[in-house]
């Protein structure tokens, strides 16, 4: 039996991703493969007449080309904490259908996926936790779920494309509250400066009906706007489309890796490292 999924609900809102990254897997295999998205892809009644018919566009093809770096570019961040961590917990922030903390799983880390209770049901059904996983329900702005989480061998979190839907106050909150809770942590996210967060969020920010896009999350100088939250965040960011590869693969066109260039560079697409410092 496949998962139905109706049009316009929530669970609806987890399979564009979901088929974004089974799009990454198909145009970039050099570069990124999801093989849980082109599995989930397959047990789920949903008509994808209308995602297929877009893929074939240029603006969403180089669209995936974002998605697979910036999973990538996470993955990489969440490997490169595991090597100095093994026991750590690894946290899946805004988790959807994302399986980024299995895909890094080095068989003694702990993996914990995150989101609102209606989107872990369907998580549930589609990716049940295996072992030493679980998927939490909660909202990441209330910190009753830091108590969920076993630290003892260090953290790593992750968020992807998940902050610039938070006003900047609730991220200053949320990283402060976890810089008290999660010592020697690290967090990792995208972001990107505010001409690009209104363009990412136009469309959800004119549902919603919401006027004041200023407020929500947006950032140029990690480093300086980040650092200055509290003293103990060591901050530092990296463009998120060539900041980790450089893109010179047959599948990539020359003219996406300049609206790579001007992704980096023009709208501050960049992958965001926090380091939680000891308390003081």
């Amino acid at each position: 039996m496949k998962y139905k999924i109706e049009e316009n609900t929530v669970q609806e809102t987890l399979i564009l991703p979901l088929y974004s990254r089974k799009l990454c897997t198909e145009l970039y295999p050099n570069l990124y493969r999801d093989e849980t998205a082109v599995h989930l892809i397959e047990k789920i009644d949903y008509d994808f007449s209308e995602a297929e018919k877009n893929s074939r566009s240029l603006m969403q093809r180089f669209g995936a080309l974002e998605v697979a770096m910036r999973q990538n570019d996470l993955a990489f961040e969440v490997r490169e904490y595991l090597k100095t961590h093994p026991c750590a917990a690894v946290v899946n922030l805004g988790c959807g259908l994302d399986n980024t903390g299995k895909a890094c799983d080095n068989g003694s880390c702990k993996i914990y996926n995150l989101d609102f209770p209606n989107v872990i049901a369907v998580r549930n059904e589609l990716l049940p936790a295996g072992e030493q996983e679980e998927n939490i329900p909660c909202n990441l702005n209330d910190a009753a779920w830091f108590d969920r989480i076993d630290a003892s061998g260090g953290a790593v979190f992750f968020a992807s494309g998940v902050f610039y839907y938070f006003l900047t106050e609730q991220v200053r909150a949320l990283v402060r509250g976890m810089a008290d809770a999660f010592p020697g942590g690290v967090l990792v996210f995208d972001a990107a400066n505010r001409t690009a967060v209104k363009m990412i969020a136009k469309t959800w920010l004119r549902t919603a009906k919401i006027k004041d896009v200023g407020a929500y999350f947006a950032v140029s100088d990690a480093p300086k706007e980040i650092g200055e939250w509290d003293s103990r965040l060591r901050v530092s960011s990296k463009g998120y489309m060539l900041g980790y590869n450089d893109l010179k693969d047959p599948s990539v066109s020359g003219f996406f890796r300049f609206l790579a260039k001007v992704g980096d560079n023009g709208m501050k697409m960049q992958i965001v490292k926090i380091g939680f410092g000891d308390r003081q």
